[in-house]
């Protein structure tokens, strides 16, 4: 019975032991330094592996920039009393006669509300007919109005008053608080006092961009910039579009980093140590410092910058090195730029699979020892 007892245990052990020796080829978050740096050398393969110095980091620099097109920059401000198609006009008439053209019996007055200026920028008024509205101020109209009728009434006074229509309004939209139409007036002739008349932005200004639509035209800024540089600040024009967007760029973080995810940049512009300090950093337990890759297809200008090259042709993989462990590296990490779409790769350090291994093992002793007591 005994001996029986003895040799259910050791085969216990046994299929323990072999489950630790199977475990000890470990799989783990992706190649390794020397994986990497050797498939460089693969024929073919295209990729150039470039340890990142504050030289590399500036010559990689390649910044989207953001801005409006002289079209926009150029344009001055609108008249905010200038009439346009599609704007509805109050005109009001009044006449130094008992009985009058457009008077009842008894008045003085009549208003015409509501007038509105069609496509081809003219309106219609009783006994004046169609007249030319479209690019003059009220005052003009006025003008043209009191000059046709005064042929046929004697010394007519003439109101015209224009209100905000279809053809002086900007639509506003995204985010900010109070999205909608609004009509450019005297305030909110330019861009960033339309955003406050619309509510100011309702998302974080360091990612926030504004685009401009403009008959087929478009410009886009930060909003920072925006608030920065009083040239961005473009007049407006009736049918503009505002939409206010979050930033939409991102960069992958996977290896031994301490959370493997897809990470939304947080600012215009984010260096490798920032980047990582979004993504929590290394993992202590198992990040090789000297093995921190940034991965990126880089177009060949840069490319060659980069390389100190002139014949490489279109889009290159390249695998730029930071190691953390060197106080240049550190400098460098601060200085290289990340763009949309990289990706940032921790390797694993050697001491991180006997890590594994370790535990494992610690794991196996454990549950040998419930099988002795089990035994017993």
């Amino acid at each position: 019975m005994q001996a029986a007892r003895i040799a259910k245990t050791r085969g216990v052990h046994a299929l323990l032991l072999v489950a630790a020796l199977s475990g000890c080829v470990l799989p783990r978050s992706g190649p390794s330094m020397r994986q990497i740096e050797r498939a460089a050398d693969v024929p073919g393969y295209d990729m150039h592996v470039v340890d990142v110095t504050p030289t590399v980091a500036a010559a990689s620099r390649s910044v989207e920039a953001l801005g409006f097109s002289a079209d926009f920059i150029n344009a001055s401000a609108v008249s905010p009393d200038q009439i346009r198609p599609g704007d509805k006009l109050s005109v009001r008439v009044w006449e130094n006669v008992d009985t009058g053209l457009l008077v009842g019996a008894g008045q003085k007055a009549t208003a015409l509300e509501a007038v509105e200026v069609d496509q081809s920028g003219q309106i219609f008024v009783p006994y004046a007919g169609r007249i030319e509205a479209a690019g003059s101020s009220p005052d003009e109209l006025r003008q043209r109005i009191t000059e046709t009728l005064q042929t046929q009434t004697p010394d007519p006074q003439v109101e015209v008053v224009r209100a905000a229509g279809d053809g002086s309004t900007v639509s506003v939209m995204g985010g900010v608080n109070t999205p909608g139409v609004y009509p450019i007036e005297a305030p909110t002739l330019h861009l960033s006092s339309m955003l406050a008349n619309a509510g100011g932005v309702a998302i974080v200004p360091e990612v926030a961009q504004v685009k401009l639509e403009r008959r087929g035209n478009t410009g886009r800024v930060w909003l920072q910039d925006l608030y920065d540089n009083p040239r961005l600040d473009v007049a407006l024009r009736p049918g503009d579009r505002i939409i206010v967007e979050e930033d939409r760029r991102s960069f992958n973080v996977l290896g031994a980093a301490t959370r493997q995810a897809r990470v939304p940049f947080n600012s215009q512009d984010m260096s490798v140590l920032e980047a990582l300090a979004v993504a929590g950093g290394l993992n202590g337990g198992s990040a090789n410092p000297t093995g921190v890759f940034v991965l990126r297809r880089e177009q060949a200008a840069v490319a060659n910058r980069v390389l100190g090259r002139a014949d490489l042709v279109g889009e290159q993989r390249m695998a730029y090195l930071l190691d953390f462990t060197r106080p240049e590296g550190l400098f460098a990490a601060g200085e290289f730029v990340i763009r949309d779409d990289d990706t940032i790769y921790v390797t694993e350090a050697a001491l991180g699979s006997w890590t594994r291994i370790i535990a494992l093992a610690a794991t196996v002793a454990a549950l040998s020892r419930s099988v002795d007591l089990l035994s017993q």
